[in-house]
């Protein structure tokens, strides 16, 4: 201790001073949040002439789109085509009943509209069937804001704890048991949960442009375009685009869907 009441150090200089020098403690960045990615399972793709022949008889995706997966029958052709015309299409299926199922072809053999319109008035009756299920529930929370915070906090908040929680809303769980108690067709799944209440006009226009869009849409000219996210409003921009894109293709422009493999 000096004269003066000050501590010294055990070398005899004044802890007051060695203090003052002392680095001040650097401050740490914030974490970067993490946005849940949209699912992508399905995918439209718009081809050459050439490219379209090469990969009709080849079927690798991989090495000339650089994506993985396989040719998926869901398109419908137009009800108005000719039996010659059916070898321009892809994987042409003709079905006992209905409409002719292909994996795509020239726009102008496609009946595009026509699934949109099928899809819009089976996402009417789904989202009345919705609503008469979840009737006295409170509007719940998206699986995506669950999934977000569970991404942005792993350790403290576990993927269990986000499963958990979601499925305990009322509005989740009447969805669950409708399902569990609904054989076949008929499911309602509670991953469209942001959709289904946005409004019976919403879902209904968003199914119907989904039919023809699918989860992501490869161009002609090598652009990928998909949901920035998984949040519903992120879907609505992407559909925006892809069908904005679609419609302003030449009726001669090919173009098929794939289902995509997942890693």
């Amino acid at each position: 201790m000096s004269s003066n009441g000050t501590p010294l150090t055990r070398h005899g200089s004044r802890l007051r001073h060695r203090m003052a020098h002392t680095e001040p403690p650097t401050k740490t960045s914030p974490r970067p949040v993490v946005v849940p990615q949209a699912v992508i399972r399905q995918m439209i793709v718009c081809v050459s002439d050439e490219l379209a022949s090469v990969l009709h008889r080849t079927r690798s995706l991989d090495r000339h789109l650089g994506v993985s997966g396989t040719v998926c029958r869901r398109i419908w052709a137009s009800p108005s085509l000719r039996p010659w015309q059916r070898r321009q299409l892809i994987d042409w299926h003709k079905a006992k009943t209905g409409p002719q199922s292909c994996a795509g072809g020239p726009v102008r053999l496609l009946d595009l509209t026509g699934m949109e319109h099928a899809a819009h008035m089976g996402a009417v009756l789904r989202h009345q069937q919705w609503s008469h299920v979840v009737a006295g529930t409170q509007p719940a929370t998206p699986w995506a804001v669950f999934l977000q915070r569970h991404l942005n906090d792993p350790s403290d908040y576990p993927m269990g704890t986000a499963t958990a929680e979601f499925h305990r809303q009322p509005r989740v769980q009447a969805m669950r048991m409708h399902n569990t108690a609904t054989h076949g067709s008929g499911h309602l799944d509670p991953m469209d949960l942001e959709v289904f209440q946005a409004g019976a006009s919403a879902y209904a226009n968003y199914h119907a442009l989904w039919a023809s869009c699918t989860d992501a849409l490869l161009t002609e000219g090598g652009h990928r375009l998909h949901p920035a996210s998984a949040f519903f409003a992120d879907r609505i921009t992407y559909l925006q685009q892809a069908h904005h894109h679609l419609q302003s293709l030449d009726q001669h422009q090919r173009l098929f869907a794939i289902d995509l493999q997942t890693p």
